[in-house]
Order: C-alpha cells, then sequence, then structure tokens
C-alpha cells in the first residue's frame, strides 16, 4: 500500500527557550504534512523545505494528538500535544498571510481525530450536494497525452479558469480549485472520450460501468472531487511535489507551487505541438 499525503501546509519549527515557558522561531523553511503511511499508520512529517530532508516523523493514533495555538505575541505559533504524553512539538505557519491558518488547522484537528476524514476548503463549504466517492491518484505512466489534448488543456489554463488571468501576469493568484472546474473539464472530455476509459482504473471500483461521459460527469461535479484537487493544491503550495511531478514528465521545479506546475503544463503543451508540426 503506497503512502497517501492527506494534507500539508508550509510550516517551521518554534524551540523553546531554557528554563522559559517562550518559544522562538526558526527561520529554517519547513512544510507540515500528515501521511497515511505505507504501514497504514497516520504519521505527522516535518520537512526542510530547502533540503527536502524529513527531520521528524511522528506516529500518531487517532484522538491522541492536538495541534492548538500558543497564546504568545505574534499569534501563528501552534503546538502538537499529546493526550498520553507530555510531548510538545511547537510550529509557526509560514504562508505570507495568515488568512488561511484557521482553514489548516481545522483540517488537521479533524484528520488527528479521525484519519478518514475528507479535508473540506471554504470553496466546498457551502456545497450540500453529493456525488461518487474521491478519486485516487492516476499512475501517470498509463496515460500519454497527446499534443492535441495537451494543446486543450493549454488553453484552460492560459485562461486561468473562469477569472480569465493569463498565466503571464505574475500578479494572479491562481488555485486548481479555480481551474479544474466542470465548465472547463467537461468539454475536455466531450471532445477527447478515448480519454474515459484511462481514467477508471484509478476511480472508486463502485462507479457504474462500462465508463461513460454521464459518470465521469458525476465525478467532476462532486465534492469529493473538489476535495481532491483542493488537496493538490495545497500540497503543490508546499513545494514539496518535485518527485511526484517528475512522474508527468515535468521538471522539478514544477513541484515548487501553482504558478510554476501551470507554466510548466503550458511548455510542455508548446513543445510538443511544436514536435506534431515538424512531422506533419
Amino acid at each position: 500500500m503506497a503512502s497517501e499525503t492527506l494534507l500539508a501546509f508550509k510550516a517551521g519549527r518554534a524551540l523553546r527557550r531554557e528554563g522559559t515557558n517562550f518559544v522562538d522561531p526558526s527561520p529554517i523553511k519547513g512544510a507540515v504534512l500528515l501521511v497515511r503511511g505505507d504501514d497504514e499508520l497516520l504519521h505527522f512529517i516535518w520537512k526542510d523545505r530547502t533540503t527536502n530532508n524529513v527531520e521528524e516523523d511522528l506516529i500518531l493514533f487517532p484522538g491522541d494528538a492536538s495541534f492548538v495555538k500558543v497564546g504568545q505575541a505574534g499569534g501563528r505559533v501552534y503546538v502538537l500535544k499529546f493526550s498520553s504524553s507530555d510531548q510538545r512539538h511547537f510550529f509557526w505557519m509560514q504562508d505570507a498571510s495568515a488568512a488561511r491558518d484557521e482553514e489548516f488547522v481545522s483540517n488537521l484537528n479533524r484528520l488527528l481525530e479521525d484519519p478518514d476524514y475528507t479535508p473540506v476548503w471554504p470553496e466546498q463549504a457551502a456545497s450540500t450536494s453529493t456525488g461518487p466517492g474521491t478519486a485516487s491518484a492516476p499512475n501517470p505512466s498509463d496515460f500519454q497525452a497527446t499534443p492535441e489534448q495537451l494543446a486543450q488543456l493549454q488553453q484552460i489554463l492560459s485562461r486561468g479558469g473562469s477569472g480569465g488571468a493569463g498565466l503571464s501576469d505574475p500578479a494572479s493568484d491562481l488555485s486548481l480549485t479555480d481551474i479544474l472546474t466542470p465548465a472547463n473539464l467537461n468539454p475536455l472530455f466531450t471532445s477527447h472520450p478515448e480519454l474515459i476509459p484511462t481514467l477508471f482504473p484509478h476511480l472508486p471500483p463502485d462507479l457504474p460501468m462500462p465508463p461513460s461521459p454521464e459518470v465521469l460527469q458525476q465525478i467532476i461535479n462532486s465534492p469529493q472531487f473538489r476535495s481532491a484537487v483542493a488537496s493538490f493544491d495545497q500540497a503543490l503550495r508546499t513545494g514539496l511535489l518535485g518527485n511526484l511531478v517528475r512522474a508527468f514528465g515535468l521538471p522539478e521545479e514544477a513541484g515548487t507551487g501553482i504558478g510554476p506546475f501551470l507554466r510548466a503544463i503550458q511548455d510542455q503543451a508548446d513543445r510538443q505541438g511544436e514536435d506534431s508540426m515538424e512531422t506533419d
């Protein structure tokens, strides 16, 4: 069983001053990851984002740990504490803005209580519809997009979703949840129905068969799909997906953020489009 990242966000470690109750944030860039390991246990991992080394790997049991704010100046310091011991691990949020701190902390605490919990992000919270189960991550080696398909995806990405912002705009704050929308994805699968059978081996086993555009549309419109996209979006923002995106034929820097990921896809589409023109 492969390990699965349930949640990830940027956070550094904070160190307690000797002999006091004060903690000081370390400047080292880091990330917190909550992972269901190949041992099927829940792992709380802290990585150094500069070296990509795992510095802490704590095995947690449901209901034993909580992640709570520390009441001191600064306001973005949190402690991972346990009900079964006196262990304390301090961290500080490293996103430039504190606007999403509560989202990460809320989802993290829910997962610490129930590892099967599906994280909920603000854009999903108002949705009350139901749909098929969450899609599992595809094996990139099973599918090779054609230049035409990549060009179509390139057009979707260059529009920046419904907001219409281009990738060339460095100030645009794009999110995959704004780009991988039903309005953008449904036309792609409608015009390329041959993609549908390649997706179904990676989808939940209880879906209706044979695969059909209608079933795929249900998946794309489901809150579970939106949650999976949001989780991948957040993992990209940690800058720790270099090894994963290389499996998609993308350079490692494509895993360092949303902008680099989208630009790498656009560059790949451009290159394959040029190769296709040269062989026509």
